[in-house]
């Protein structure tokens, strides 16, 4: 699955940048870059790209009045410099908000966003993989394959089945919330996801990974009894 994506800022060595983090993200396809969103309107009105990128503090037409223009024919990423704009930005229903200087791992994870929106409208079974960005690398990982996520600050290693090491990546464990099919994965604990369809055993409070033990939150605990209602595991 890709996302189609366009980019708007007044600074061309912004645009240049975004263009390179678009270029290595697999996922991306850029369908076009303006400074000057006048011009930009018409184009992304006519093609509908699935993304903008857009900058806020513009000449002639601003990035809050550009995307009220826009509708809900395109997912709004914010990025701008100035962070008085972030409670506007929410109010429009932006789906992130970037703060000038741009990482690319802030870049990578606001992009999973809209990669994760679309392949829910599509139903979720059709997400069968994200990136993450570990080691300097972006990893494909199969969604399937995933045993537990586990957050740690600002990191979290996702436990598979494939490897005995985890995969470690710079985001948050709500971040990794958002891009993973809500049918099948479950936050359990704060600091634990489960892939539902990986759970066999369940003993006192705590689902049994072989020799790890993942714990149920008391307030949790409710939300799991019921999605594991759903399925033949019978909870005790």
């Amino acid at each position: 699955m890709h996302v189609t994506c366009y980019i708007i800022d007044d600074e061309p060595l912004a645009i240049k940048l975004l263009e390179g983090y678009v270029g290595k993200t697999p996922f991306l396809e850029l369908k076009g870059s303006s400074s000057n969103p006048v011009k930009a309107l018409e184009e992304v009105i006519k093609d509908a790209p699935d993304l903008i990128f857009l900058d806020i503090q513009m000449p002639e037409l601003n990035g809050i009045d550009f995307s009220r223009m826009v509708g809900n024919r395109s997912r709004i990423i914010f990025t701008t410099a100035f962070e008085k704009y972030a409670v506007e930005s929410y109010r429009l229903n932006a789906l992130d908000y970037l703060l000038k200087p741009i990482s690319y791992s802030d870049f990578l994870n606001a992009a999973e966003k809209a990669l994760a929106a679309k392949g829910a409208e599509a139903g979720s079974q059709s997400v069968e993989s994200i990136f993450v960005k570990s080691d300097y690398k972006l990893k494909k990982v199969e969604i399937k394959d995933i045993l537990y996520i586990e957050g740690l600050k600002d990191y979290v290693k996702i436990h598979t089945e494939e490897k005995p090491e985890p995969i470690t990546s710079l985001m948050s464990l709500k971040g990794m919330e958002e891009l993973l099919p809500s049918d099948r994965f479950m936050r359990v604990h704060r600091s634990f996801i489960v892939n539902m369809d990986k759970v066999k055993v369940i003993e006192r409070n705590r689902i049994v990974f072989g020799k790890v033990y993942i714990p149920i939150s008391d307030t949790l605990k409710n939300d799991f009894i019921k999605a594991l209602s759903k399925s033949a595991i019978i909870y005790k």
